[in-house]
């Protein structure tokens, strides 16, 4: 069975999972709605989405998919309570639960998923949409308090089509994990951005600009609006997340200016150790 689907915001994201539901078969028609008239544009020339529609067209969907900035989520929620059924399915990718997860809750909406998949670019809007973008990747689905298990089904279904595994997991859980995984990482790469830019000499330091520095600056080229309205939608937990950061920081300060090799090393190994297992690798000891 396929649906008619309606996504709001076709961005990198919303372009990707258009791309990715078209290649999957779920969907016998996407709609596509944003305030970016180059975006819905440029979906419909490369057939992203069937056509371009203004916001009252998410009554005539299936689902619904929100694939916005998180802080205009809980907003969103309530303008689509307002023009649709309340049996009509409604999910969002947003990299924060527990805020819209809440919103979701206090207008009784039963039928909507709260979604987050674990992946992305550095580049912003459809230009960049890719259908394999959440193949093999994690979608974390965090269930309201009186989640539809027919809406959750059918969520689950559509992201399926996409390749993509599924994990579940409590809101506020989720928020606190991804502070560490995902948020302060892309805080991280934005302020050592930054930093270099301060010292206003970029041209010098090119010839030396190795691709540790790129790989690790690659993030810092996200959407800063995007970026902005996540910190602020989880900022409890990226501010925790931060804290330990400076303090580690601090301590690695301290062991490089005492002298301290063998304190150095043992941080180092520590670190490297981690990475392995992220990676999936066998560790069998320091080498």
């Amino acid at each position: 069975m396929t649906h008619k689907i309606a996504i709001v915001g076709v961005g990198l994201m919303g372009g990707s999972l258009a791309a990715a539901l078209r290649a999957g078969g779920f969907a016998s028609e996407i709609v596509g709605i944003d305030t970016n008239a180059e975006s819905l544009a440029f979906a419909c020339k490369r057939g992203l989405i069937d056509r371009a529609a203004a916001f009252p067209a998410v009554s005539e969907a299936d689902i619904i998919v929100l694939a916005t900035p998180v802080g205009v989520l809980p907003a969103l929620l309530r303008d689509i309570t307002a023009l649709t059924p309340a049996r009509t399915v409604i999910t969002d990718m947003g990299s924060v639960k527990a805020p819209v997860t809440a919103a979701a809750e206090a207008l009784g909406l039963r039928s909507f998923v709260p979604a987050h998949p674990i992946a992305g670019a550095e580049h912003a809007g459809p230009e960049g949409a890719d259908a394999a973008l959440f193949q093999g990747r994690a979608v974390i689905l965090t269930p309201t308090a009186d989640q539809d298990p027919d809406a959750l089904a059918l969520v689950e279904a559509l992201w399926r089509s996409t390749g993509a595994r599924l994990v579940h997991s409590d809101a506020r859980r989720h928020d606190e994990l991804v502070a560490y995984t995902s948020h302060l990482p892309h805080v991280l790469a934005f302020a050592c951005a930054e930093l270099l830019d301060e010292q206003g000499r970029v041209p010098e330091w090119m010839p030396f600009a190795g691709s540790g520095l790129r790989d690790f600056l690659r993030i810092a080229g996200s959407d800063p609006v995007m970026w902005r309205d996540i910190c602020q939608a989880n900022r409890q937990a990226l501010a925790c997340a931060l804290q330990g950061y400076s303090r580690l920081l601090g301590i690695y300060g301290e062991a490089i200016a005492a002298g301290d090799e063998e304190g150095l090393r043992a941080h180092f190994t520590r670190a490297r150790q981690l990475r392995r297992q992220l990676n999936g690798e066998e560790i069998h000891g320091d080498n």
